[in-house]
């Protein structure tokens, strides 16, 4: 697999943020998505996401075989909710090898769980989604979404060799509908696709991310 530069490398937190003030808006009012409930929040936060991703995924869902729809897990995540995903990994790496340093257990943390500072769903510019048919049947992609890399075995890595050439096939379908629209994948979770936050900036070589920590929506 090609070399991977996770959320925790320093380079990404000195990407700069110019903050667009762009609002969040709901997905669920889009007819031509679909917004999954298997992570739904008594807020709907995680429907959310910024206008231009919204834009932009419905720019992808074009891009895609009549026979497909993208299908929507997760969008906006509040900042209390990233602080204690990413304390509770950190926390289950040090429990489970008492030898690691801090510095160690975050870095395994953010193979899986983003740094709070620099999350993309935090910005309200990330997204994780899948593929079903018209239908409603999600697609096989090689793992379920949100697998970690442990109980994977690492396919969940996007381009992890180990898979089905029909979850191959698929996640390049994704793949190249997102790319064209816009987005960046986090190499450590193919269902992940971001868009002008910091590591969107960092890999496409933007001058800063147009997002930084989104103050949520306005309930």
């Amino acid at each position: 697999m090609p070399e991977i530069v996770l959320l925790s490398d320093p380079r990404i937190a000195e990407v700069p943020v110019k903050e667009c003030d762009e609002p969040l808006v709901d997905l669920r009012a889009l007819e031509s998505l679909r917004v999954d409930r298997r992570l739904a929040d008594p807020e709907g936060a995680y429907a959310r996401v910024r206008l231009s991703v919204a834009d932009r995924l419905v720019a992808a869902q074009t891009r895609l075989p009549r026979r497909l729809r993208l299908v929507v897990v997760e969008g906006f995540r509040p900042a209390a909710l990233q602080h204690r995903y990413f304390a509770g990994s950190v926390a289950a790496h040090r429990a489970a090898h008492p030898d690691w340093d801090e510095r160690r257990a975050q870095l395994e943390a953010s193979r899986y769980v983003s740094p709070p500072e620099v999350a993309p769903h935090v910005s309200g510019g990330a997204v994780d989604l899948t593929l079903c048919t018209v239908s409603g049947v999600e697609l096989p992609m090689g793992t379920e979404v949100n697998a970690t890399p442990p109980e994977s075995d690492e396919a969940c890595y996007t381009a992890f060799p180990g898979i089905s050439a029909e979850a191959r096939h698929n996640r390049d379908i994704l793949g190249v509908a997102m790319t064209s629209a816009g987005f960046v994948n986090y190499p450590t979770e193919w269902w992940h696709w971001s868009y002008g936050d910091r590591y969107w900036a960092f890999s496409t070589g933007a001058r800063y991310a147009r997002y930084g920590m989104s103050a949520g929506p306005a309930l």
